[in-house]
């Protein structure tokens, strides 16, 4: 099962508001955006899939806003959340390790609970050549993996964890870490997941590639 089938068959079994990683608002994610991003700055949710990061950001003014996930159900169920505010987001259906992006075209890249999954190491190559590509220089990237507390498997799929600096390593010299926090996410089902975010900065020119 590739990657889009595996992921339309977890959204389509069951409401958004039962998935594992649900939270009605990512407020940690929030504030780290908010800190370092202005209104009008370009920000990328990458695996966005239904959740409700896109709302909130819509709420507090943002308008330049991307949601980018590999299955097409996902972003269905989040465009009918919206309603008309969908037609403010530009939507794109895509796998991270292969997904043409624009370069240099982002202020913020977010992803909460994507690179955990690439267990391959030409998949976690082919992540960060594209976040360091599609981001501006100077830009954040901000992070949320499992840490080493967290689990091994997630959506019947393995995952890999992360201390800051393991997850700083793999992104290598193109993204300088300069914080890193940790939450403990309670599912729908009342089990404790936990949970490493970390922010990074774009160091390299950024059209050099890493």
């Amino acid at each position: 099962m590739d990657r889009e089938e595996h992921w339309d068959r977890v959204y389509g079994a069951k409401p958004a508001t039962d998935l594992t990683w649900y939270a009605p608002h990512l407020e940690r994610s929030i504030a780290m955006i908010r800190a370092g991003a202005d209104a009008s700055d370009e920000i990328i949710d990458v695996g966005g899939g239904t959740s409700t990061l896109v709302d909130d950001l819509l709420a507090l003014g943002f308008t330049k806003v991307s949601v980018l996930d590999v299955s097409s159900t996902a972003l269905a169920v989040a465009k009918d959340r919206l309603g008309d505010r969908a037609g403010a987001v530009t939507w794109i259906i895509g796998d991270v390790t292969t997904v043409d992006l624009p370069m240099e075209a982002y202020d913020t890249w977010h992803d909460r609970a994507v690179f955990h999954f690439l267990t391959r190491p030409a998949d976690r190559r082919a992540y960060v050549d594209l976040a360091a590509r599609s981001l501006k220089a100077g830009g954040q990237a901000i992070l949320a993996t499992f840490s080493l507390e967290g689990p091994t498997r997630c959506s019947g799929l393995d995952v890999v964890r992360y201390s800051a600096q393991t997850l700083s390593r793999e992104l290598g010299p193109a993204f300088a870490l300069k914080q890193e926090t940790y939450e403990s996410h309670r599912t729908s089902s009342g089990a404790e997941q936990k949970l490493l975010y970390c922010l990074f900065k774009r160091t390299k020119d950024a059209g050099q590639r890493v």
